[in-house]
């Protein structure tokens, strides 16, 4: 009997090697894909996801505070650099395939679920690309620490659709639309090609995934009736640890269907009644 694709998410979040993660992830998509094209999709099933993906043994995880302070300038900052977006990379695959397992339930048009498995599989492409730069510089991931508060958005989200649209891809994906330029331009400069054109792949293709985020809020809000900058307002203060902090990225994020004022208004605190 054919696997559901909520069963074959859940696989892939309890897969704990980073580089076994990524395969099944790639040959899941390539197998959804094949039968959608065939006029055949697979079943979307529903499953129990864990509320913690399968992790290796390294890295070590730390509290965001703990984790030493990046220093780009040197190849060993540049290493540290990559560790940090490898990491990123991996917990986005689980944050991309949790959504399917966790929501399979709720109605939605299929193109939903193509999007969120097309881009489950571009994050294991991309945490490929940057492992693949690391041991280029004769490093790996898992060889430095990295923080523990990448999945703490999913815990907080597990019960909100909504609420996990607007915090993950809508701010936290949309933040690296902010801040890749800038780590394009350190690669640049120190010659390695090889990371420049691993993060100018990130960064087109993570334009779609802010665009998911932001086409099915509106979606849902068109369902509830919702003002969608008023419910994203509300939802990021509710489940964002913080502010949101400047510069952005206004032409990506644009491209990406967030207008400025989605985001300008949560770079202050709420205002108290």
């Amino acid at each position: 009997m054919a696997r559901t694709l909520a069963e074959m998410a859940v696989e892939v979040l309890e897969c704990a090697d980073g580089r076994e993660k990524t395969a099944l992830a790639r040959k899941h998509a390539a197998d959804w894909f094949t039968a959608r094209e065939a006029g055949a999709p697979l079943s979307l099933g529903t499953a129990s996801p864990p509320l913690h993906p399968a992790r290796p043994d390294r890295p070590e995880l730390l509290d965001p505070r703990d984790v030493p302070k990046r220093r780009p300038g040197s190849e060993k900052g540049r290493i540290a650099l990559l560790h940090a977006v490898a990491h990123i990379e991996l917990n986005a695959v689980d944050l991309h395939w949790d959504i399917i397992a966790r929501f399979s339930h709720v109605p939605f048009p299929l193109g939903f679920f193509d999007d969120w498995v097309k881009a489950g599989d571009e994050e294991a492409k991309h945490f490929n690309l940057v492992s693949d730069c690391l041991e280029a510089l004769g490093s790996h991931y898992g060889a430095l620490p990295a923080h523990a508060g990448m999945w703490r958005a999913a815990e907080d989200t597990a019960d909100d659709l909504m609420g996990r649209l607007a915090v993950v891809p809508m701010v936290l994906e949309a933040r690296g639309l902010d801040v890749t330029p800038g780590m394009i331009e350190i690669f640049r400069k120190a010659g390695d090609e090889h990371a420049v054109a691993a993060l100018e792949t990130i960064y087109a293709e993570e334009v779609g995934h802010v665009a998911y985020g932001s086409k099915w809020f509106h979606f849902l809000c068109g369902r509830h009736e919702l003002d969608p900058k008023e419910e994203f307002h509300h939802l990021v203060r509710h489940y964002f640890h913080g502010v949101l902090k400047p510069p952005f990225n206004e032409e990506k994020r644009a491209e990406a269907g967030l207008p400025p004022d989605f985001y300008w208004p949560l770079t202050q605190s709420a205002p108290q009644e």
